[in-house]
């Protein structure tokens, strides 16, 4: 069993457009109680906008200001702007092949000369590539692939740590934890370089389980047209002629339950549907934690407020336990344990949200989880050992 040591962190996404040069955004993380941070590329730190010279002394003003603060950057991180692309399982080879040698390899040189870690999630499958399970299985063995040459790069370069963050919809996967399983193992085997994975507190919800049948057949009656889960076009196809006709026949309802047994890249099970499940079952290969609070249903980085709390599902102390029984208990199955876990809050302000509102409710986050992790570099089992 591995007993990892533990950082709090915190993501610098918060600066963008308000503290943008390094020394502003370390000294702000460094007053609030911290010493990691998690760099986002959408602080100024994107390859594909920033250019080389920028990123270059981009560099030499972190070590500066390492110096001066004791802050260092533990992780660099995919921001927003490659998130709403297809990026590396876009449609064209070309652009596929731009997004791993100018986007991915600059910012893995980043890292690797901060001696840190690089975690991201650079990639969605188009719909037609849904519709087709063929084609979505070409797609993941493409991803597997470009992954591969990512991750051995990354070891190359001395790159510290490489790491995909999951997500929570069918266009954008590792959606699910054998998915995540899958692609962790296959890149680590391809790359001959253990590939970790991200966990986000807020990436879990209902919207996308396997549906039953019976619960197809209640909305039928209901006339329900929206807020069910079917996969498929053609399923939604069945569904929806039926309500049109108002018949619901027998070969309608075979059809539908073939769809879904044909199509299961579209579905979640239960066990996909909440992070603590998620920490428990793979949490030991879970590089970085990204924290926000939420009500298990939707993701909006909500800080760690006292009113957020009462209404939220993230305990410290659950997390804390959740990753334990994962390093406890993960069976032999061929992937490397982290031997460190960033505990990382990642919190989400709107641009009318004052400068003063939002350090207020970060001091307030780093507060509640210095409850949990007191100090730095503690194993996890005495931080676990010290709860009550």
């Amino acid at each position: 069993m591995n007993d990892p040591k533990v950082y709090l962190a915190i993501d610098n996404c918060f600066a963008y457009k308000r503290w943008t040069r390094p020394m502003e955004w370390m000294a702000l993380i460094r007053d609030l109680g911290v010493c990691y941070v998690e760099a986002s590329a959408d602080t100024e730190l994107d390859p594909l906008y920033m250019g080389g010279d920028y990123l270059a002394k981009w560099v030499r003003d972190v070590e500066a200001a390492t110096a001066k603060t004791g802050v260092s950057v533990a992780n660099v991180f995919s921001g927003h702007g490659t998130y709403t692309t297809l990026g590396l399982a876009h449609t064209d080879a070309g652009v596929r092949e731009r997004f791993k040698t100018q986007w991915f390899y600059p910012m893995v040189d980043i890292a690797a000369q901060l001696q840190a870690g690089f975690g991201f999630l650079v990639h969605g499958f188009a719909e037609f590539i849904l519709q087709d399970k063929m084609k979505y299985g070409r797609k993941m063995e493409e991803l597997y692939a470009i992954l591969a040459e990512i991750n051995t790069y990354a070891k190359q370069k001395g790159c510290e740590r490489m790491m995909m963050e999951q997500m929570y919809s069918p266009q954008m996967p590792p959606w699910t934890i054998d998915g995540m399983v899958a692609l962790m193992r296959e890149v680590a085997r391809r790359s001959g370089s253990p590939f970790f994975f991200v966990e986000d507190t807020g990436h879990h919800h209902h919207k996308f389980l396997r549906p039953e049948i019976e619960a197809i057949k209640k909305a039928f009656a209901a006339k329900q047209a929206k807020g069910l889960w079917l996969g498929t076009e053609r399923t939604f196809e069945i569904y929806n002629n039926a309500l049109a006709s108002g018949r619901f026949t027998d070969g309608d309802v075979d059809a539908i339950r073939r769809q879904i047994e044909d199509n299961p890249h579209m579905f979640t099970e239960e066990r996909d549907n909440d992070c603590y499940t998620w920490m428990k079952a793979v949490g030991c290969y879970a590089a970085i934690v990204h924290l926000q609070q939420t009500d298990g249903a939707s993701s909006k980085h909500l800080p760690f407020t006292e009113e957020n709390n009462e209404n939220g599902i993230i305990e410290g102390g659950r997390v804390l336990r959740a990753l334990k029984h994962s390093y406890d208990n993960a069976e032999p199955d061929g992937l490397e344990q982290c031997d460190k876990v960033f505990l990382t809050l990642e919190l989400f302000f709107g641009a009318t949200e004052t400068s003063n509102d939002m350090l207020y409710d970060y001091r307030k986050s780093v507060e509640y989880w210095r409850r949990f992790v007191p100090e730095d570099g503690l194993p996890l089992s005495a931080l676990v050992g010290r709860l009550a």
